[in-house]
């Protein structure tokens, strides 16, 4: 049975939540449309995915005004696309997208969970934030999140009932392409000499990489601090950093400038062709002090890097402490330090948790059985309001015997 779903995301680079995903529908008879602010990120993901897009700006702030004129033209698009299921992802695509779609009547309404934004704030801002995460669960009719510890926070947090709230299989947002993109076989022998090449970056040197945005909320500022004094102890060591630098939650100037001068630093921007930057990476740091479930983790683990992060909800789910990363506190430099020191000091150890990572990707986190999941649980939400046939099943397991609750 064919039916229209909407997808709708606040800004267009988190379109890569969907990547692979779309086609998988697709296949399936599901008309895929998809809403998002405009960026370059939108056109690239229409000729790649080769689905019906369209542009809405949403502001990730808080705009009561544009949000007023957001909502009024996500109406327009429902009323004109007219899709059965609206499912609308991060924190301001999710509040948007499903007012709009209550006020449209849409029949399916689901909100995507991805993080719990309000974590790392405090007074008004927080419950400001606690608002409108619980109004778009309180619009959705069923709330995914993307892994167990967040799930377990929103219903302590009192965001969303446990009877709502649901995690696909183990987990993630979208799995991680283990067997494809980042599958360190299928690159080019020689493709770790020639990013190292590249970037400046001695042969033989031992090298920390991070990956994402550059902000303060994603621990960079206690990153460059274990630097500091790790590149004094491993004259060696080089740090490589992938991702922009945000005007949102910036870094200090200090902090900024010692990432743009340090000679051993290499900032390479935004660049969403990482496999082969991971191949010159040794060992993969996160300091985050806030996540849902990070993929920075998981597409590290299927290359077979070892991964630093802070045990906090988000990357409890992505690392396991002891056998394919370590955790440490969150904001806490001296930790990341050691336990990075822990790393260049024993190539074996890395290895080992390396290797233990990608299976445990390749066991866990494979992308089509979180799509497979996904699609039978649209088709029970569907059945439940009288779209599909009770009868229909999917594979050899019936629609609600494929997800998880938390």
């Amino acid at each position: 049975m064919s039916f229209a779903l909407l997808h709708v995301t606040t800004v267009s680079m988190s379109l890569t939540f969907l990547r692979g995903q779309v086609a998988f529908m697709k296949e399936r008879g599901v008309r895929v449309h998809v809403v998002s602010s405009p960026g370059p990120e939108l056109e690239e993901f229409t000729a790649r995915e080769g689905v019906t897009v369209s542009a809405v700006e949403m502001s990730r702030r808080i705009t009561p005004l544009q949000d007023l004129v957001a909502i009024t033209r996500l109406v327009r698009e429902l009323s004109r696309v007219r899709p059965v299921i609206v499912h609308a992802h991060t924190p301001k695509g999710g509040l948007l997208g499903m007012i709009a779609a209550a006020v449209r009547g849409v029949p399916v309404r689901v909100y995507h969970l991805r993080g719990l934004p309000l974590m790392g704030a405090t007074g008004w801002k927080r419950r400001l934030l606690w608002t409108t995460e619980w109004l778009a669960c309180a619009l959705a009719q069923q709330v995914f999140c993307v892994s167990a510890s967040v799930c377990r926070e929103a219903v302590a947090q009192g965001i969303c009932p446990v009877s709502k709230i649901k995690v696909l299989l183990g987990g993630s947002g979208n799995g991680v392409d283990a067997r494809g993109r980042f599958d360190p076989g299928r690159l080019d022998p020689g493709t770790r000499e020639r990013v190292r090449e590249r970037l400046g970056i001695p042969t033989g040197a031992t090298v920390v990489g991070y990956v994402g945005r550059i902000v303060r909320d994603k621990g960079v500022v206690e990153l460059v601090q274990a630097w500091s004094e790790l590149r004094e102890t491993h004259p060696d060591l080089h740090l490589l950093i992938v991702g922009p630098f945000e005007p949102q939650d910036p870094v200090p100037e200090a902090v900024a400038r010692r990432l743009r001068e340090d000679p051993r630093i290499h900032p390479v921007g935004l660049d969403w062709n990482t496999p082969p930057l991971y191949t010159a990476m040794d060992v993969v740091a996160l300091p985050s002090y806030r996540e849902g479930f990070p993929n920075v983790p998981l597409e590290a683990a299927a290359m077979e890097l070892a991964v630093v992060a802070t045990r906090i909800p988000g990357c409890v789910d992505a690392v396991v402490d002891g056998c394919t990363g370590t955790l440490v506190p969150p904001r806490d430099a001296a930790a990341l330090r050691d336990a990075l020191q822990r790393y260049l000091e024993d190539p074996d150890l890395r290895r080992r948790h390396g290797r233990a990572a990608r299976a445990r990707v390749l066991a866990d986190f494979e992308p089509e059985a979180i799509w497979s999941a996904l699609f039978e649980e649209y088709q029970r939400l569907l059945r439940q309001r009288g779209r599909m046939p009770p009868t229909l099943t999917v594979g050899d397991r019936r629609a609600d015997e494929v997800v998880s609750t938390t």
